[in-house]
């Protein structure tokens, strides 16, 4: 996949460096689409990086993503494609003439190809694997065999290899002398005759070596071979934890298939860590900004009657308590403090959790000892947080009674909602569910509940 690089801000009479898309470029080509000018277009476009392309067709809407693309389509290329939403991705395709579309395609690498086509239904997958030539489609359809979310299907087949028994001088030379070669490269891949991986050599040392060194003897200690069949969480989190640039990709009978590089594997990574946010917020791992009302409305109402009929437990837990409520009208003003404290506590806890679950900092060899950790912080901020609002309480209300349930309550549901926060993540990884996906919810009815029946009942005992 393609590096998002520092791109320039340029507007109608103006450009200057920075990272991002400058919104004054959005509405100056908004206004040129709206005008029908093609070659303001395309002068405005012209500077843009293609993830910057991508996030302004993202930004517009439908109607002048529409405008744009009959305007300037034939500018399209495979970066752009790559770097679009899939639910953009699909519109543009659709819309683009089939010689500009074979042209995009196939200027990309294999797993370019892969990530653009694998969600698409069958008829836009037709259009672009007939744009192939037959190695190219053969190699892409092989790897569309593979599971969803693994590293066949994550891998790029464009590998550079070298005899094992060769030098630095002879793979030099080599290299100097290939037709073809991957746009992006970091390792050259040792082989066995049985095309086994056996080492890599980085480009560094590759060119600092003498020409006569045998490359065995400059081969790197990171070496570390990955299944087709690996999921690429796995593969994600061995880039990450081992320091990977590049990793060869072998087969069930351990021979070489292809490679993946860190971009890919840190795209992953982006990937995973969107939708934990995502799932935490309850609105569907692949909700995005240019989704359409009717999916917006589709990817978020199923987790809001969710939280629908788990709120209904709080308001069951709050009637049994009627006559406690009608005694000391005072309670119903000051019972939502509690729960609304514990659930911003419970809300932390489980964000830590998840992204500890995540990057395989929590395991079950440490879980006892943070979930230990967390009741007793939980205790401890609930302590302090009780000694403020229960002589708030007091003054407020005049009753020390009202400060003493306030506090004990506070307590409780504090070190309820820490310790939440944790079990709740590490039971759903347990049982097999994502843990982002579920926590929220569970984790916010258990502080909503547990603050209203500690609140009420110990008022029940100690007020009447």
């Amino acid at each position: 996949m393609n590096d998002r690089r520092a791109v320039r801000e340029v507007d109608a009479g103006e450009g200057e460096e920075d990272f991002a898309l400058d919104p004054r470029t959005v509405e100056a080509i908004v206004a040129a689409i709206e005008a029908g000018d093609a070659a303001e277009i395309d002068r405005l476009m012209e500077p843009l990086h293609p993830a910057d392309i991508a996030d302004l067709m993202e930004q517009i809407g439908p109607s002048d993503r529409t405008r744009l693309l009959a305007l300037w389509s034939r500018r399209i290329d495979g970066d752009i494609l790559t770097e679009l939403d899939e639910a953009i991705r699909e519109e543009v395709i659709d819309a683009l003439p089939p010689d500009v579309l074979s042209d995009a395609v196939r200027e990309l690498d294999s797993d370019d190809v892969v990530d653009l086509i694998e969600d698409l239904d069958e008829p836009q997958q037709e259009k672009i694997l007939a744009a192939l030539t037959d190695a190219e489609r053969v190699a892409v359809e092989q790897s569309l065999t593979y599971p969803e979310q693994s590293a066949g299907r994550l891998m790029q087949r464009e590998t550079v290899t070298a005899p094992e028994d060769w030098t630095v001088g002879q793979t030099i030379d080599f290299l100097r002398g290939a037709k073809e070669l991957p746009d992006q490269f970091y390792h050259v891949i040792l082989v066995d005759p049985r095309r086994h991986p056996v080492g890599y050599v980085t480009l560094g040392k590759l060119l600092s070596s003498k020409r006569a060194a045998p490359l065995l003897e400059i081969t790197e200690d990171s070496f570390r071979p990955i299944s087709v069949l690996d999921d690429e969480d796995d593969v994600a989190y061995a880039f990450n934890q081992y320091h990977l640039i590049s990793a060869p990709v072998v087969d069930e009978d351990d021979r070489l298939v292809g490679v993946i590089t860190i971009d890919d594997a840190m795209a992953v990574l982006d990937d995973e860590h969107e939708e934990d946010v995502l799932h935490l917020a309850g609105v569907g791992g692949e909700s995005a900004i240019s989704d359409g009302t009717l999916e917006t409305v589709r990817l978020r109402i199923p987790w809001l009657v969710a939280n629908l009929f788990t709120a209904s437990i709080s308001a069951f837990v709050i009637s049994r308590f009627e006559g406690t409520i009608e005694a000391i009208v005072a309670l119903a003003a000051l019972m939502p403090i509690v729960a609304s404290t514990g659930g911003i506590a419970g809300t932390q806890s489980l964000a830590v959790a998840v992204r500890a679950l995540a990057t395989r900092d929590l395991t079950s060899a440490n879980a006892g000892r943070v979930v230990r950790r967390e009741l007793t912080s939980g205790a401890l901020n609930g302590i302090v947080l009780a000694l403020i609002l229960g002589i708030g309480g007091t003054l407020v209300s005049g009753n020390p009674l009202i400060g003493l349930v306030l506090a004990l309550a506070m307590i409780v549901n504090q070190v309820v909602a820490a310790t939440g926060g944790v079990m709740v993540p590490l039971i759903l990884n347990r049982l097999g569910f994502d843990p982002a996906l579920a926590s929220g919810t569970f984790v916010t009815t258990l502080t909503d509940v547990m603050g209203y029946l500690a609140f009420l009942g110990f008022a029940t005992v100690i007020l009447l």
